[in-house]
């Protein structure tokens, strides 16, 4: 069974020191020192890119509960967001972090071990306090189905910046904001942290008045085309329709990367499919992706 296990272990060695410095050696509340922490960081790991229920973790991994308890404690203390934060900072004092931001999102299918705990309507996610978890979970009725939908923003190069989840059928424009803010990187030669970035990409879906003024009242660049509709209604107004809003086709062109970057997301299986019940380790688990991706270009660095 080892054998087996082994070929689906994800990080490297050198990729496992940097993580280990970055994530905590003791539980915290009674300083006792985690055991065995690369086994059960490859566990989640492993769970991730299979989609298996928790309890049928391989025994390889230890204690199935262990493993679960820890990425739940890491989901709901924050570890997950520090780990990424500092990983970002350690890229843009490199000079490796593009800040030519795309933001997207997309919708995941809640599957049914995921989808029987109550919920509430909620309100929309409270940015400054990820560890809440939402009275809906996170989880809205479509078409489709029970869903979920992952609002991302991502440097040029496609690695995560900020993740968010909310309901499936809630529109991508309200939440251009929430997921702005969740970008706010640490300058480790000091200074103030970096919230924004020389421009921001996104598609027809966040065109409107308020994120344009946003982005222009914060200095940003907006590359984000204008929906057919609200040109048609400009050009009516006449001249009090005012002029269209400035757009470089050139640079929207590098937009794709944030699909690129759900696409590869994906190939995690519990990141396509949300098994779990709560947002806050759905949300954890695309952390852990994104994690693993800053960790391929930082963790083999000379």
């Amino acid at each position: 069974m080892a054998d087996v296990v082994d070929r689906f272990e994800v990080l490297t060695d050198k990729q496992w020191e940097l993580l280990e410095l970055l994530l905590p050696s003791s539980d915290g509340l009674r300083g006792r020192k985690f055991r065995n922490n690369r086994v059960v960081v490859e566990g989640m790991l492993y769970r991730l890119r299979t989609g298996l229920p928790w309890r049928d973790l391989p025994s390889h991994f230890g204690p199935w509960k262990t493993v679960w308890k820890r990425h739940r404690r890491y989901a709901g203390d924050g570890t997950w967001d520090r780990v990424l934060t500092a990983l970002v900072a350690m890229a843009d004092a490199g000079g490796n972090l593009d800040w030519a931001v795309s933001v997207d999102s997309t919708v995941v299918r809640v599957h049914q071990h995921g989808a029987n705990a109550a919920r509430t309507q909620g309100d929309l996610p409270n940015c400054t306090n990820l560890r809440d978890e939402p009275a809906d979970h996170g989880i809205g009725r479509s078409r489709g189905g029970l869903t979920s939908k992952a609002h991302l923003a991502c440097d040029g190069h496609g690695r995560p910046l900020s993740v968010l989840v909310g309901p499936g059928q809630a529109g991508d424009s309200p939440m251009f904001a929430h997921v702005l803010e969740g970008i706010c990187v640490p300058r480790l030669a000091g200074g103030a942290h970096r919230t924004r970035p020389d421009e921001v990409r996104a598609d027809k879906a966040y065109s409107s008045r308020a994120n344009r003024e946003l982005l222009r009242n914060r200095g940003i660049k907006a590359v984000i085309p204008e929906k057919t509709d609200q040109a048609a209604n400009r050009v009516n107004k006449g001249r009090s329709g005012g002029r269209p809003p400035n757009f470089d086709p050139e640079s929207y062109k590098g937009r794709n990367v944030v699909e690129r970057a759900f696409n590869k997301a994906k190939q995690w299986r519990a990141v396509a499919t949300r098994y779990d019940k709560l947002a806050l380790t759905y949300r954890a688990g695309f952390l852990l992706a994104g994690i693993v991706e800053w960790l391929k270009l930082l963790g083999d660095m000379p």
